[in-house]
């Protein structure tokens, strides 16, 4: 159920990637991007194995389809609809969490040259958050680093090892052979029809019973079972998801499609 970045080489959200670089951003000051619609716009949000705990409380935390599925947060059920930020991309509840995925906007670590792990801080130059501005904080002291700086990079650096880590639980699920297709059906009062909403994965609870008791003393003891827990916890966010777009006058006229990632 996941969005399609509009370039399909970048990752959601991200239109161009430029490396922070003295040379050319030593006098330039970095800003907050006061409106970011397309957060506003946007249903399903990454979300890593470390935020599991946080983000369950909001929002169903479901698998995109695919070979290779990724943790999704849902901020809505239907394409282009989201209930936790308004039209600007700025939450409407500052108390609900929001995916450090969106936090680290325009920021992230990239790997510049194929024949290197080597990674890079970079920005989106499209956010307008990088550039010679009155307000801001400065990118650069002098020819070193500045603080704002150092901050940014320690908290791109926490998301990539936490993307790591989601990637190995990812693995661990499909080596388990524990994601199955998700299907919820939403039946509102006033409504002769339920909704009902496909297009994701989820762990098949079945064959999480069905597990010898030496599996699921592995997954507990690594920790992978109250991941796969906060993940079923979760999906029961998603009436209150819906009953939120129907409070913003948002819920579908009739049963929707399929929403495929």
């Amino acid at each position: 159920m996941a969005t399609a970045a509009q370039n399909p080489q970048l990752p959601l959200f991200y239109q161009a990637l430029e490396p922070v670089n003295v040379s050319q951003h030593g006098t330039m000051k970095v800003r907050t991007v006061l409106k970011m619609g397309q957060f506003g716009q946007t249903h399903a949000v990454p979300v890593t194995v470390d935020e599991f705990g946080l983000a369950q409380r909001h929002y169903p935390i479901v698998f995109s389809i695919g070979d290779n599925p990724i943790p999704i947060a849902l901020m809505g059920l239907n394409e282009g609809i989201n209930v936790f930020l308004d039209k600007d991309g700025r939450p409407r509840d500052t108390s609900v969490y929001i995916p450090a995925y969106i936090r680290r906007y325009p920021f992230m670590l990239a790997r510049l040259r194929p024949d290197t792990d080597e990674l890079s801080l970079c920005f989106d130059p499209s956010s307008e958050a990088v550039g010679d501005y009155h307000e801001g904080q400065p990118l650069f002291d002098g020819d070193q680093p500045s603080d704002a700086t150092k901050a940014i990079l320690q908290f791109c650096e926490q998301f990539e090892a936490a993307g790591q880590r989601t990637a190995a639980f990812i693995e661990e699920l499909k080596s388990a052979n524990l994601l199955m297709d998700g299907e919820v059906a939403i039946q509102p009062e006033g409504f002769e029809q339920p909704f009902i909403y496909r297009g994701f994965r989820m762990v098949d609870e079945d064959k999480l019973r069905d597990l010898r008791g030496d599996e699921l003393r592995k997954m507990n003891q690594s920790g992978m079972l109250a991941l796969i827990f906060a993940h079923l916890l979760s999906l029961s966010q998603m009436r209150e998801v819906f009953g939120r777009q129907m409070e913003q006058g948002k819920a579908p006229a009739q049963a929707p499609e399929p929403v495929s990632a």
